[in-house]
């Protein structure tokens, strides 16, 4: 059976409960072209019961610059073709670090240097579930 969803305006959120699916499926779809990339350490982190801005975390590593940027072009392709756009971007492939907004998904891109530096996994794993992607 079909249920057609109401439709929204720019300025309207879905219920809660329809974001968090969104977002998981935006979370996955990123995992997605990670692995098809061969992204190493590839990580989700939900954090919806530690943070209020944004649902999950996706964390992936590249080996080198162009690779990462690789990463960042076809994410924002891949969701672009669902219709979600970015909403903003810190970094860039050659610093060793990029962040990629979509609202309730935040995606974090690494060289290896700095996702050892940062490491966010132990940082939000006391507040956050964290599955890891082979």
């Amino acid at each position: 059976m079909y249920v057609r969803r109401p439709t929204l305006h720019w300025h309207q959120q879905p219920p809660r409960e329809d974001r968090r699916l969104d977002a998981e499926a935006r979370a996955h779809a990123v995992i997605d072209v990670l692995s098809d990339l061969q992204a190493q350490d590839i990580a989700l982190l939900d954090i919806r019961k530690s943070a209020s801005f944004a649902d999950f975390f996706v964390i992936g590593t590249a080996g080198n610059p162009r690779q990462l940027q690789a990463f960042v072009d076809r994410i924002d392709e891949a969701l672009g073709k669902s219709g979600v756009h970015e909403r903003h971007r810190e970094g860039k492939a050659e610093s060793g670090w990029v962040l990629m907004d979509y609202d309730d998904v935040i995606v974090h891109l690494f060289s290896p240097q700095l996702h050892a530096y940062y490491r966010l996994e132990e940082l939000w794993a006391p507040g956050a579930s964290v599955v890891h992607f082979t």
